[in-house]
């Protein structure tokens, strides 16, 4: 197949094109498959976002083919040589497999998927593609989302082919689709929230006909599942530059059928009432956060830092001093966040930690700039549990003020709780903070039988340890004493 790219050729594709030789010498992974399919009789090209990250220098261990074989014929290919198997996309003529290879002096582990030259479309009301099978690779290129995921390298050949200009999209990082986005878009719409995902993840540019497209067919995106609409909104949420691929989504309406919290943070302002743009300052708060990360990217911090003020909208209020107020926006922000995840299908568990998150990112500012108590700080750590390193990133994050005064009086006044905390945690088990005694042990002291008031006990001790500390048996036997006599 002819390269347009050959009429002019640059010193940047003749290096691209050597770069994706050498990665395919150093993956033999790569040409052994290659050769038994063409010994079955068919043909296997490395292709998009594979290609793609080659180009890029970025190429890891997962690794996209198409081939001209039926599903069938080419779990008769793999099996014997793959390590592992799975058929769990072969609806969509994809067999993923799992295969060891040594790279140089290295052991990896390649997860492959190999799908069948296709093309795909939706219909006006079903929310998953109807696969058909194609005969060319040509074919299977114009059904790809965008020029840059359109090339392939034919193998074991190595022979580079790029029909729809993916290269030089490449090299100008621009992101354009093979045919009309028009066309690309209705045949799946959430190729959509892919041009917003591959912008964040990428650092390119979208065209700008692919913006007006993504704006005039946002609606379109309501048909995709839920399952897939959050996918790839984790994907963008966790690159490197979320802040440009979330601008996207909202700018084009996307994120009014997807996450309409987030553009919702665009509150109008007057003349009369003057107050900061909470969107921009939810953007610098992730922005913020992100660079406080330590282990990679971390998706409960990312998303409670993306959710925190979504409560605002609904609790704001005009006061008659000019002052604009948002009381409890984080109750009602917690209790959104909880039900906009749970739409997106999110597991229980990441719903009820980011919504956590969401309920406590003001608590610090509830106990003001002067110095915690002890009761305080215990309060403060059992609520967070778990969550507590991720609430001193979100707490720190949610400061966004020019005023460099402000920012260094929040700074401190956090540096000195996060110190009360170390202190306290050398002195006491504030991780696990429980009461005195158990239940076993209230229930022998009082002589009841298992039932609620053995719960209320319970309760009124963890006060008192939260309230004192630590306190001596016999102290924890006196409290207890005098609770229950109290209660008769």
């Amino acid at each position: 197949m002819p390269n347009p790219n050959e009429d002019t050729p640059s010193a940047l594709s003749q290096a691209q094109q050597r770069a994706v030789t050498e990665l395919l010498r150093v993956a033999p992974v790569a040409d052994d498959l290659a050769r038994r399919f063409q010994e079955a009789g068919f043909s296997l090209a490395l292709v998009g976002g594979s290609v793609r990250d080659a180009l890029l220098g970025r190429l890891g261990n997962d690794l996209d083919f198409t081939t001209d074989a039926r599903p069938e014929d080419v779990l008769k290919i793999v099996r014997p040589w793959a390590d592992a198997v799975w058929e769990v996309g072969i609806a969509f003529g994809t067999v993923g497999a799992h295969k060891g290879a040594r790279v140089g002096d290295t052991d990896m582990t390649f997860q492959i998927e190999i799908t069948t030259y296709r093309s795909e479309a939706y219909d006006r009301t079903s929310r998953k593609p109807e696969v058909s099978y194609g005969d060319s690779i040509e074919q299977d290129l114009v059904r790809r989302d965008f020029t840059v995921n359109a090339m392939a390298v034919a193998l074991p050949e190595k022979e580079f082919i790029d029909p729809y200009g993916g290269l030089v999209d490449l090299a100008a990082r621009v992101l354009r689709t093979p045919g009309t986005p028009e066309e690309s878009f209705s045949d799946d719409p959430l190729r959509m929230m892919r041009a917003a995902r591959f912008a964040a993840q990428l650092d390119f540019e979208v065209a700008p006909e692919v913006v007006a497209a993504m704006t005039d067919m946002a609606g379109r995106i309501e048909i995709v599942s839920a399952e897939r609409v959050r996918d790839e909104l984790n994907k963008l949420i966790l690159s490197d530059h979320p802040r440009k691929g979330l601008t996207l989504l909202v700018d084009t309406g996307l994120a009014a059928h997807v996450l309409p919290e987030l553009p919702a943070l665009r509150l109008e302002s007057d003349e009369h009432h003057r107050h900061k743009d909470v969107y921009e300052h939810t953007l610098i708060v992730l922005e913020q956060a992100i660079a406080l990360e330590e282990n990679g990217p971390d998706l409960a911090l990312r998303l409670s830092a993306l959710l925190h003020d979504i409560g605002k909208p609904r609790t704001r209020r005009f006061e008659k001093d000019g002052r604009v107020s948002f009381h409890h926006h984080e109750v009602v922000g917690a209790k959104m966040t909880k039900k906009r995840m749970t739409a997106l299908k999110y597991s229980n568990e990441l719903v009820k930690d980011v919504s956590r998150l969401v309920e406590l990112h003001l608590r610090f500012h509830g106990y003001g700039t002067g110095e915690w108590t002890d009761s305080a700080v215990r309060r403060y750590v059992r609520d967070a549990g778990p969550l507590l390193d991720r609430l001193h990133k979100l707490t720190r994050s949610d400061c966004t003020t020019r005023n460099k005064r402000r920012a260094a009086a929040l700074s401190r006044a956090y540096d000195g709780l996060e110190e009360r905390i170390s202190q306290l945690q050398e002195q006491e088990e504030l991780d696990s903070i429980r009461p005195d005694l158990d239940g076993n042990q209230i229930m022998e002291i009082l002589g009841v039988t298992p039932g609620p008031v053995i719960g209320k006990a319970y309760k009124h001790l963890l006060e008192l340890r939260l309230e004192n500390g630590p306190m001596e048996h016999e102290t924890a036997v006196a409290a207890l004493k005098e609770w229950w006599a109290g209660q008769e």
